[in-house]
């Protein structure tokens, strides 16, 4: 067993002070520099580059667009995604399933919300890959009724270990699902990274309180506790 993380091990990225657009039809937070917000102290952590906090008004969405040597994958949190692709996948998500696409030697896509009443809230992430100019794919990853229930889930790793989707880099995301009061733990290796992103609710971890859009990194290896005060979801990241 690891010893617990100490609080002052952890380096906090507070929801507000997160880069912001909002351009009426859509309204985001970025955790890194993306577009035309800019921070030199925030350019991505480790191989993680991108972690954007959507809300997509309804009927509306991004255009196809291309990208390219980028692992992408988004996390819908409430209404609707609608994915389309030059790989020929279209696909709608619910709240709790990813879509995951390798764009590798490039690939074009579009994401719209296609409902005509409700708003969508998504997480989108960036991982840059292992190597450049793989060949592009595209997956999926929704939960069998087990994994809707735990209360830790692995999501994305570089081999489909637990069944969860693959991703050209040694990196392990994990959903946290939890009830207030229940407490999950991880245990961080030496020679890797943390990243907990608090999507929604409030919880403790080692120490710290995180409301919705709060966050937290650390590279001290060691364990990691996270105990929701309210009903709470997040994403660990576990990252070489």
């Amino acid at each position: 067993m690891m010893n617990p993380i100490p609080a002052s091990a952890f380096t906090p990225r507070p929801a507000d002070e997160r880069g912001l657009a909002d351009h009426g039809w859509l309204h985001s937070r970025f955790s890194f520099s993306f577009a035309e917000y800019h921070d030199a102290a925030h350019m991505g952590f480790r191989s993680l580059r991108v972690i954007n906090d959507d809300h997509i008004a309804p009927q509306m969405g991004f255009g196809m667009h291309p990208h390219r040597d980028m692992e992408i994958f988004s996390y819908v949190l409430s209404g609707t995604i609608e994915h389309q692709d030059s790989l020929g996948n279209r696909r709608q998500l619910k709240p709790g399933e990813i879509q995951v696409m390798s764009a590798g030697t490039g690939v074009m896509h579009s994401e719209f919300n296609p409902s005509a009443t409700e708003d969508l809230h998504l997480l989108q992430i960036w991982i840059m890959p292992r190597e450049r100019r793989l060949p592009p794919r595209y997956t999926e990853w929704k939960p069998t009724p087990d994994q809707a229930a735990a209360p830790k889930v692995l999501v994305i790793s570089p081999d489909g270990r637990e069944g969860s989707a693959s991703i050209a880099q040694d990196a392990l995301v994990y959903r946290i699902q939890l009830a207030a009061g229940e407490s999950v733990a991880h245990p961080l290796s030496p020679g890797r990274g943390l990243w907990l992103h608090l999507a929604k609710g409030e919880a403790e971890v080692n120490g710290l309180t995180l409301t919705s859009g709060d966050a937290v990194r650390t590279e001290t290896p060691g364990e990691v506790v996270l105990t929701a005060q309210k009903p709470t979801q997040a994403l660990l990241f576990d990252l070489v």
